[in-house]
């Protein structure tokens, strides 16, 4: 079964952590992301540029509105994301609790995709 682990965090906040701190994250995550794939559990990984080069397209009414930014004003910003393949919802949130962003802040949402085949 295949997951996506969407990983939301406050902007501001992790640009307010020290250098230090944010490089140990990254340092922790590119060996988290090696022990996955290593299990062949790991199909994808990327990070987004931060939300001010977001460009967001709705289509009220069939009237194309384009604007600059995200999605929606929240406090959490979607950053990046995981694709990854295991046997069931615990394998992934087992998984997913060994990523180093929720130690500082993060949130990962967990979710499923759709079987198409």
């Amino acid at each position: 079964m295949r997951y996506m682990l969407m990983c939301c965090m406050n902007e501001a906040h992790w640009n307010g952590l020290d250098e230090a701190t944010r490089d140990d994250v990254m340092t922790r995550y590119r060996s988290w992301v090696d022990q996955i794939d290593a299990a062949g559990q790991h199909v994808l990984t990327h990070q987004l540029m931060q939300t001010a080069t977001a460009t967001t397209l709705r289509s009220p009414a069939g009237r194309e509105v384009i604007t600059d930014g995200p999605f929606a004003e929240t406090r959490e910003q979607f950053g990046g994301f995981h694709l990854i393949d295991c046997e069931d919802l615990d394998a992934a949130l087992a998984i997913a609790r060994r990523i180093p962003t929720l130690a500082v802040g993060g949130t990962i949402e967990v979710r499923p995709l759709v079987d198409s085949a």
